[in-house]
């Protein structure tokens, strides 16, 4: 275990890094958005993650490079809702059409304190204050990375509130398993028999479509390498698992033809989403020195449905005084 500082945000705040080792794996965590700024697996030189050698990656710019997005990550449509006869208006900061994890100072933005540390773990915290993005209650939020026998990245989130709210936090990895310029040579299966389309603002219509016979049958192992209606690996859809949140399961696995590195991603969420990181183009070098572009790495965002608090029959965004949303996924790494 290693603590040491990273950097400085323009207002003064001191951004610390973690390095945590356990379980064949090497991690390290920035509190600047709570975010896994490098990982590394025994026998494989490479990082697996997208990021960043400084905070100034981070803060001009990331796309949301390891991010712990919230307190609604992915979007939501005209970021409008209502919760209990209530219409609330969120902050549009993607395009001036739609809310985006949390706004543009959403806690993937935001810099963490540090609660719990060990050599194979760490917990971060934030507060969200209500009416910041235009969100009700006051949220606390806590991320435990915790690295586990066998190549496993644990990571926890609980979530609480003060008054009636939506969330919904997710880990926002760009992954790739063997180093190469792009995950063109990335084999995938997701275990959904269904997805969600989307419209032109990659907002839900509200159909939960089956896979079958479409370019989103990710149910058997196959290449990434694929047209999305037309566009080149167009993906950015969520892909669903279940109506509810489970007991943690296996929902999808991804391997890299190239270098034998598996992930298994185990998880208790409803759906994950799939960005193939098509417009990954940060004007700067990322991790040793790499310039990153288009297909640089692939996202697997486990959560609740994009939208769900807008949309009848998805699953449940609201989180109320006495409850805790505990979100639970392992990212489990290997190498043939």
């Amino acid at each position: 275990m290693a603590r040491q500082a990273f950097g400085q945000t323009a207002t003064g705040e001191t951004v610390d890094k973690v390095t945590l080792t356990g379980g064949g794996l090497t991690a390290s965590i920035i509190t600047y958005g709570a975010a896994l700024q490098d990982l590394r697996l025994e026998g494989h030189a490479a990082p697996l993650v997208l990021g960043f050698d400084n905070l100034d990656g981070y803060l001009h710019h990331s796309p949301y490079f390891g991010a712990t997005p919230g307190r609604c990550a992915n979007r939501i449509g005209n970021g409008r809702f209502t919760l209990d006869g209530t219409d609330y208006q969120l902050e549009l900061n993607e395009r001036g059409v739609s809310h985006l994890h949390g706004g543009s100072d959403g806690m993937g933005k935001r810099n963490w304190k540090v609660i719990g540390l060990s050599p194979d773990s760490v917990t971060l915290e934030i507060s969200d204050a209500e009416g910041r993005a235009g969100y009700p209650g006051t949220t606390r939020t806590t991320t435990t990375y915790t690295l586990k026998p066998e190549g496993t990245l644990s990571i926890v989130f609980e979530t609480t509130t003060d008054k009636p709210t939506i969330a919904n936090v997710c880990h926002h990895s760009y992954f790739n398993l063997d180093g190469r310029d792009d995950i063109l040579g990335h084999d995938l299966m997701i275990a959904a028999d269904h997805y969600t389309p989307v419209d032109d603002r990659l907002i839900p219509t509200g159909e939960i479509r089956p896979v079958a016979g479409s370019d989103f049958d990710f149910r058997e192992m196959r290449p990434i390498r694929q047209t999305v209606d037309g566009a080149q690996l167009g993906y950015d859809h969520n892909f669903c698992f279940s109506s509810a949140r489970t007991d943690k399961r296996s929902v999808a696995l991804a391997r890299s033809v190239n270098s034998g590195v598996t992930l298994e991603v185990r998880t208790t969420e409803p759906g994950v989403q799939f960005y193939a990181g098509g417009k990954v183009a940060p004007d700067v070098p990322g991790l040793d020195g790499r310039r990153y572009g288009a297909f640089a790495g692939f996202c697997l965002e486990t959560q609740t449905w994009p939208d769900a608090i807008n949309h009848k029959g998805f699953p449940n965004a609201i989180l109320r005084p006495g409850e805790v949303l505990r979100q639970e996924t392992d990212y489990v790494f290997s190498k043939a």
